[in-house]
């Protein structure tokens, strides 16, 4: 349910009501626009009198939703959530950009990927610390003497870090080290995980599984946020379809329509969606033009003898030229990167 109070309401009224609704067994959480407040109500609202609440002179509109997700939809928040980290945000009018390796490899390389992709416009620094692999027999990267790399390459160039966590001893151990959380496409049912993401004040960068649903997605997102956080990005990298010529199909559809059913910032990531290094421009620009909030795009100096994932890869200097190209796009849609 969701309760729209008009703009005449006093914060003495919105306190009394929620305290009413919470004597009813249902948790409320109020949304704080310029000119109405919304209170999303989850619980057993069968139990709230719907006459009742519109007899109150500041209550506006009460709606059901029926959609299973609650607190990551539109209309429990109307307005788009924006997620700040440092002097960055991810959401509203600027398009945020994340790039760097599939995984750390070195101090050298991953401070110098570092410098070039900040130079070029990026915000925000990707590498992989730990990685899931398909084979048992891939390299599953540095661990923690990876996590280091990353901080280092943050404390060189300021990026804020991007970087996946797997199990949650992982995330216990390692969440205060990390800028933004990544929870990746084979985790995103991974509920126990997804539940203490949500006990956790850092922001979620959560992806799409391979062959979830966009409602599959909006859910293991409401997982995070019932359990009280609020910070959560979506991330459409592609899925599986029948077509094998790309490593996975990118659904440019569901930014369009994620951004339609939730308030929550959505990002593209062309490198995996496709697997090959010489889509990931094209795939980018399409990304920037139907809407997406931001690009995680791979980039090494080396991709030929990258450890992981080289063949999706681009190299620095066409990292530099895509960004002069998004940069165009963005502005044509009255936004910048």
């Amino acid at each position: 349910m969701v309760i729209v109070l008009n703009s005449s309401s006093t914060p003495e009224q919105i306190e009394k009501l929620k305290q009413e609704l919470e004597n009813f067994g249902c948790s409320v959480w109020p949304t704080y626009g310029k000119f109405q407040t919304i209170l999303g109500i989850v619980g057993d609202t069968g139990k709230l009198d719907r006459d009742y609440l519109l007899s109150k002179p500041f209550v506006e509109k009460v709606l059901s939703v029926q959609e299973p997700y609650k607190k990551v939809n539109r209309t429990f928040h109307p307005e788009n959530t924006l997620i700040n980290v440092g002097q960055q945000t991810i959401g509203g009018n600027q398009v945020a950009v994340i790039a760097g390796p599939c995984s750390v490899e070195s101090p050298e390389q991953i401070v110098s990927i570092a410098r070039q992709v900040k130079s070029a416009g990026a915000g925000f620094l990707r590498g992989g610390a730990f990685k899931p692999r398909s084979s048992p027999y891939s390299f599953q990267g540095l661990q923690q003497e990876g996590l280091e790399l990353l901080k280092q390459a943050r404390e060189a160039t300021g990026l804020p870090v991007v970087t996946e966590i797997m199990s949650i001893k992982q995330l216990e151990n390692h969440h205060e080290d990390i800028d933004i959380i990544q929870i990746g496409a084979r985790n995103m049912q991974n509920f126990d995980l997804l539940k203490a993401a949500g006990q956790i004040a850092k922001p979620i960068l959560l992806k799409r599984g391979q062959s979830a649903t966009i409602e599959e997605l909006l859910m293991a997102a409401e997982y995070i946020m019932a359990g009280g956080n609020e910070n959560v990005i979506l991330c459409e990298r592609g899925i599986r379809t029948f077509e094998t010529y790309t490593r996975n199909t990118l659904d440019l559809s569901a930014v369009l329509a994620i951004k339609r059913l939730s308030h929550l910032p959505v990002i593209v990531d062309p490198s995996h969606a496709a697997g090959l290094w010489w889509m990931v421009e094209a795939l980018s620009k399409a990304a920037v033009a139907v809407g997406a909030d931001g690009l995680i795009i791979e980039v090494h100096q080396d991709p030929g003898n990258a450890r992981c994932d080289g063949q999706q890869s681009i190299k620095p200097d066409r990292f530099a030229a895509l960004m002069k190209s998004l940069r165009e796009i963005a502005h044509i849609d009255n936004r910048t990167l």
